[in-house]
């Protein structure tokens, strides 16, 4: 009984070691990437990824060669507790009305772009690995499309600038989380089916399942942001605390992820979704402390969940049980990261140029065309590949981190091996060919001047939602002259069906906004619908402005 206690007791002590030391890589994580920040080379994915492979050396080098990292990777632990707050931060700030013009694109690139990236992948494995003998099923084959197809969300949003290069960020970070979610979901169905004999019946079976998945999960999302906001406006938790208020915020996120979970759909769309509808109504009906409170405590945890993927990544790249299985099989190994490279770079040109010809023939204006630099720019900024790939390779090709397979053990170190030459290669110089590609520092800050203000301060948020009036929708369109549509009450429509032929997403912004402005949000609160909640001083004044301005019309 004693010894079991003496066991147990060490047992805990060196988890507290183990946790202490991760902590502490982590602060230096921080406090380097700080350091680097104005850096146009490095940013912080980058940084972590090299702390932690020279901190797997030294760990290496101190257990004997027996072991790398301090703590054992855990699918459960990236999927569960890492990816929910990185996606739900990136849906709860991302600039709204950029990515719903952009809509279209993006779910061009992000979903039917994915299943075009997996096809290629997937029989280029066929093809070279059936050569080199390396030894897998079908289904193996189609897994690696899936790992492969996904691209790193996380390092997108480090690389490019948001208000430097608004086109090209809203299109490559809304394409990568649809498309990380496009690859989950394409995971799961092609783990959840019998692949031993493929035929036409499967095959619509797979694409019924994966349409099945893509719109339950979002209704999930706009489900759950919609009743944490109809739920916190009518029952005015602010009155009495704004902790309950961010609470009830942060819980009701994560339960649409878990949700999702539950019912096997895809957790990543869900919780984007989610976020995404918190900060149209939900974020609004809080009180001004809890918008503070929310935001940076959504920003904070979406940031400390990346530092400690790459962080880990990086360690795991040293981990000694893989490389000895691999061994006698090093040429195989080098020309299998080799192959899987290949195919990347070309899985991801067989869809950005043809889909951004298809996107270009239906926008009006050469403004709104994606052009060939900027093409050339998407295609490189989604080459890099991250924690998802990660995560997906050690579910199919390992057992709790651990495999002694020869097949396995080949692709999960090949996987390693493309997640840090793509990150670290591609990501390097992914800033100095967005300068080299990108306009002049004049035309960059005449595009600058045209989008919403959006500096680090909570004083001008990226939550701030500037509307668009109906003369700014249409103006450069052929459908209103400059001087038309000054007065809103006096802004004469075109007709509906010429509206949609000519301008799809902005007719169709057009006509949401009438319908959120008429019936949603005096529901589910949001902008201009903010309840009034007397203890607040802030929303007095508020209030008060309201009424004020109600006045005056």
């Amino acid at each position: 009984m004693i010894k079991t206690m003496n066991f147990l007791s060490t047992s805990d002590h060196t988890s507290v070691i183990s946790i202490t030391l991760f902590i502490t890589l982590l602060c230096a994580c921080i406090v380097i990437g700080h350091l680097l920040e104005e850096n146009r080379w490095m940013n912080e994915s980058i940084t972590a990824l090299i702390i932690g492979v020279g901190s797997g050396v030294v760990i290496l080098l101190l257990s004997g060669g027996k072991s790398s990292h301090l703590m054992v990777f855990s699918e459960d632990l990236f999927f569960i507790y890492l990816l929910p707050p990185i996606i739900f931060n990136a849906g709860f700030q991302v600039k709204k009305k950029q990515f719903f013009r952009n809509f279209m694109t993006i779910m061009l690139f992000g979903a039917i772009g994915t299943v075009i990236s997996f096809t290629t992948i997937s029989l280029g494995a066929i093809v070279f690995f059936q050569k080199m003998d390396v030894g897998l099923a079908i289904g193996d084959y189609l897994a690696i499309g899936a790992i492969f197809a996904a691209t790193d969300s996380v390092c997108t949003l480090q690389v490019l600038n948001q208000d430097e290069t608004p086109l090209l960020y809203s299109l490559v970070f809304g394409e990568g989380v649809v498309n990380d979610a496009t690859s989950v979901v394409l995971f799961n169905a092609v783990q959840n089916f019998d692949l031993s004999h493929i035929n036409t019946s499967v095959a619509f079976q797979l694409v019924g399942n994966f349409f099945y998945l893509f719109i339950t999960s979002t209704v999930l999302g706009v489900v759950a942001g919609l009743l944490s906001a109809y739920i916190i406006k009518k029952l005015y938790f602010g009155r009495h605390s704004t902790d309950r208020e961010v609470a009830i915020m942060m819980l009701m996120a994560y339960l649409s992820y878990m949700l999702a979970e539950l019912f096997y759909l895809s957790g990543i769309l869900t919780v984007f979704f989610a976020g995404i509808v918190m900060s149209h109504y939900t974020w609004h009906n809080v009180t001004e402390n809890s918008r503070v409170t929310t935001k940076h405590t959504f920003a904070t945890l979406s940031f400390v969940a990346e530092i400690f993927i790459f962080l880990y990544v990086g360690m795991d790249a040293l981990d000694i049980e893989k490389w000895r299985v691999v061994s006698d099989s090093l040429k195989t190994s080098v020309s299998v990261s080799a192959t899987l490279l290949g195919l990347v770079l070309v899985g991801r040109a067989a869809f950005v140029f043809p889909l951004s010809f298809l996107s270009n023939l239906t926008k009006k204006t050469p403004h709104d065309k994606i052009g060939f630099k900027q093409q050339v720019t998407i295609w490189w900024a989604g080459l890099m590949r991250g924690a998802v790939s990660m995560a997906l390779a050690y579910n199919q090709f390992t057992r709790a981190g651990h495999t002694q397979l020869r097949s396995n053990a080949i692709l999960i170190t090949s996987t390693i091996t493309v997640v840090l030459f793509s990150t670290v290669v591609f990501g390097l110089l992914t800033k100095p060919l967005v300068r080299f590609l990108m306009p002049s520092s004049k035309q960059l800050n005449r595009t600058i001047s045209s989008e919403p203000v959006t500096p680090k301060s909570f004083l001008a948020p990226l939550l701030g939602e500037s509307q668009d009036s109906e003369a700014e929708l249409f103006i450069g369109n052929g459908l209103m002259s400059r001087g038309e549509g000054r007065d809103d009450k006096n802004f004469d429509c075109p007709s509906r069906l010429r509206m949609l032929f000519t301008t799809p997403t902005r007719t169709v912004h057009y006509y949401w906004r009438k319908f959120d402005d008429a019936f949603m949000r005096p529901v589910f609160g949001g902008r201009g619908f903010v309840p009034y909640v007397p203890a607040s001083p802030i929303e007095r004044s508020t209030h008060n402005l309201e009424q004020e301005e109600e006045a005056k019309h």
